[in-house]
């Protein structure tokens, strides 16, 4: 090709970029006065390069100079029309720097060494279902119209430091560079989200990043979708701010991650979901600002080892329903009015909260009364040895399911409560008998039943009388052989009934606590 053109005519800018590329050199534009990338619009012909220009660079116009590795390297230009490169196989790097990108810019179906675009001003920016050998940058970069990169796979790391993302205006469908509408061969399907959950600022549905997803201090004005994603080195975006005028400002159910760090200042207005997401290390909110009208956390059916959840502030509801946590680090305070915890199983809880802060943590259940998270946090008690915490939360556990009970149920659950602490507490029943004892020995001391049968003499014993009352089955042989007298008679039957009672109670509530399950 030598020093063939694409073109008849080319602009200053162009020809340096046409001889630069065979030695990767850097063709930078900048005059250190007007060189901010969202004013780049009005840069003159000096700074202009055509899209069609860079496209034929590298799609092989030209060769690499021996002995160097030809790249397109340009900084302050104005690029012109939509960098097309769909379904290519780009063999040399693409770095651009501070430049203004007018149009749109697709690498979608393609194949690509590393791709850098930083701190320039992108139209819209679409590697669909690309692969990237290398470093995929846009750190410092505004995208005006959303970037899209699902089912894309990027071997290198994915750098969205400092950008700001913003979605693209919904309306009419308007096909993405590569696709059609019209019905063709390669017509676009309808990727508009639905927008009842609000615009898309990041797309990237099935994207796979094996070294590192990096969205520190990212802003994006719309959601983040990452359903299926894949981040083998971990995603990390501390202090990213993301303000979502939908329902959802993170969406990634099923998501992947060696780690995923939401934390330092991380900010959202709307819902992060990761429902059903795998986390083999540590998935951290701590530190973060988390707001949404309903549910501001949905992390249910999650699989993560540790779970770090100390955010700086939280409006709204928080969802764990059906989680496996191998460690939860959390603070009684930093949680919502409302926590969804049925079959949330963990291993360990590292927050320092006493038992009756946990038991407030288990009744915030906007659906009420659920037995699992009592039997969870009394099982978590039992392996740690305090036993006498596990009975605590058991007990509190029959209390509040006594609520969902009829009239009934709700009366003999008082008594069992009242009684024996449902099983929980036998010592309970000690200390009524002893009440019951000495209430009876103190009357009928003072006011002593008659003998019945007069052909024998006995001597009266207040103490084993009253005994012998509260005793369901006589073993004394007391009763049959005294009548109370006067108001004592029902003071003897309610001894009676008392100790039938008792004895009901310690039997209920014992076969309770022994039963395998402790179920209801």
């Amino acid at each position: 090709m030598g020093r063939s053109r694409p073109v008849r005519w080319m602009t200053p800018a162009e020809r340096r970029l046409w001889e630069a590329y065979p030695s990767g050199a850097w063709v930078d534009l900048r005059d250190g006065a007007r060189d901010d990338p969202a004013a780049g619009g009005s840069w003159g012909r000096g700074r202009t390069v055509r899209a069609s220009v860079v496209i034929a660079l590298l799609l092989g116009v030209r060769g690499n100079r021996p002995g160097r590795v030809a790249a397109v390297r340009l900084a302050g230009a104005r690029v012109v029309g939509d960098l097309n490169l769909t379904d290519a196989t780009i063999g040399s790097k693409i770095h651009l720097l501070g430049c203004h990108l007018g149009g749109d810019v697709s690498l979608s179906d393609s194949r690509t060494r590393g791709v850098r675009m930083r701190s320039c001003d992108i139209r819209s920016f679409a590697a669909r279902r690309a692969t990237i050998d290398g470093l995929l940058d846009l750190a410092g970069s505004t995208v005006r119209a959303g970037v899209y990169l699902d089912n894309a796979h990027i071997t290198g790391q994915l750098r969205l430091t400092h950008a700001r993302v913003h979605p693209i205006d919904p309306g009419p469908p308007r096909p993405m560079p590569g696709e059609r509408l019209d019905g063709g061969p390669d017509a676009a399907y309808d990727w508009r989200e639905p927008w009842t959950r609000g615009p898309v600022a990041l797309w990237g549905g099935g994207l796979i990043v094996d070294g590192g997803a990096f969205l520190r201090d990212l802003h994006a004005t719309g959601c983040l979708r990452l359903v299926g994603a894949r981040f083998n080195t971990g995603l990390h975006a501390q202090r990213a701010v993301i303000v979502s005028p939908g329902s959802h400002a993170v969406q990634a159910d099923n998501m992947e991650a060696t780690a995923a760090e939401f934390s330092h200042g991380f900010t959202t207005r709307g819902t992060v979901r990761l429902r059903g997401a795998r986390i083999g290390g540590v998935l951290s909110f701590d530190r973060a600002v988390l707001s949404a009208q309903d549910r501001a956390l949905h992390l249910s059916h999650m699989q993560v080892d540790e779970l770090i959840l100390l955010p700086a502030s939280i409006e709204g509801e928080v969802n764990l329903n059906y989680s496996r946590l191998g460690v939860l680090f959390d603070r009684m305070a930093g949680y919502p009015e409302h926590v969804q915890l049925n079959g949330l199983t963990y291993e360990s809880l590292r927050g320092q909260a006493p038992v009756r802060e946990r038991l407030s943590w288990v009744r915030r259940d906007p659906d009420g009364y659920r037995p699992q998270p009592y039997e969870q946090l009394a099982t978590y008690y039992r392996r740690i040895g305090h036993d006498a915490d596990a009975r605590r939360v058991l007990l509190a556990k029959q209390r509040a399911r006594r609520r969902t009970l009829r009239f009934p149920g709700r009366l003999w659950g008082r008594v069992l409560d009242l009684i024996v602490g449902y099983g929980y507490r036998p010592w309970l029943a000690g200390l009524w008998v002893a009440l019951l004892l000495g209430a009876g020995t103190a009357v009928f001391s003072h006011w002593p039943p008659h003998q019945i049968g007069l052909d024998e003499s006995r001597r009266f014993d207040a103490f084993t009388y009253t005994l012998d009352l509260l005793v369901p089955v006589s073993v004394f042989e007391q009763r049959g052989a005294w009548q109370p007298v006067g108001w004592t008679q029902w003071l003897a039957n309610g001894l009676i009934a008392a100790g039938w009672i008792l004895a009901t109670a310690l039997i209920a509530g014992g076969t309770r606590v022994l039963r395998a399950s402790n179920s209801p």
